[in-house]
């Protein structure tokens, strides 16, 4: 029988840039209230789920979320990793989506950090949790743009980057037996209440 490694992919709680729909690159804000609120009922329902280690992008709010979380999960070892950073936005940072297509129309925006790149981090990323917990689940806690990097990449485009809004705390699953990865499901934000939902593919 195959190793698997499974990965709960968990999206950061919200910041105040989130709340005002500012793209949110490498900039380190920290959770706000409701954020924090997210990340204790996402703690609160991944609680009975036996994790071997919570990997975490080493900015704040996804540390702070991680942290939090941890403390429901059993307070396992805990790793932070460059790789899940999220990309970079280059000169469009802190700019709402209408700024950024305002001030950059063909879509060519100065210090943005190419796809590929972002995909060849988050999947060298991928390979070290799992060569390092060939059989084990672990949680990831990172970013939209990152995650949704990711979930384009396994998907082929179906979902992810450009086509999938992801929601602050939402969680994502992927699988590998060493071979390929496949998503199980994502976005799903269950643990936030009677407007949860679960996408499958």
């Amino acid at each position: 029988m195959n190793e698997l490694t499974a990965i709960c992919l968990l999206r950061h709680g919200e910041t105040e840039w989130n709340a005002a729909g500012r793209l949110q690159g490498r900039e380190d804000i920290p959770l706000n209230a409701k954020g924090k609120e997210q990340a204790e009922r996402v703690g609160q329902y991944l609680q009975r789920t036996e994790f071997a280690a919570v990997f975490t992008s080493p900015l704040a709010r996804a540390k702070e979320t991680a942290r939090i979380v941890n403390g429901y999960i059993g307070g396992l070892p805990m790793f932070e990793s460059g790789d899940f950073t999220e990309k970079d936005y280059g000169l469009a940072s802190g700019m709402t989506v209408q700024e950024r297509d305002s001030h950059f129309p063909d879509g060519r925006i100065p210090g943005m950090e190419p796809f590929d790149q972002i995909e060849k981090r988050a999947m060298s990323g991928l390979e070290g949790i799992r060569r390092r917990f060939p059989d084990g689940l672990i949680l990831l806690v990172a970013h939209g743009g990152l995650i949704n990097t990711i979930l384009a990449l396994l998907s082929e485009g179906r979902i992810g980057t450009g086509k999938t809004k992801l929601f602050n705390t939402c969680i994502s699953h992927i699988i590998s037996d060493g071979s390929s990865w496949q998503i199980i499901d994502y976005n799903r934000i269950d643990h936030l209440g009677s407007f949860g939902k679960v996408t499958s593919i």
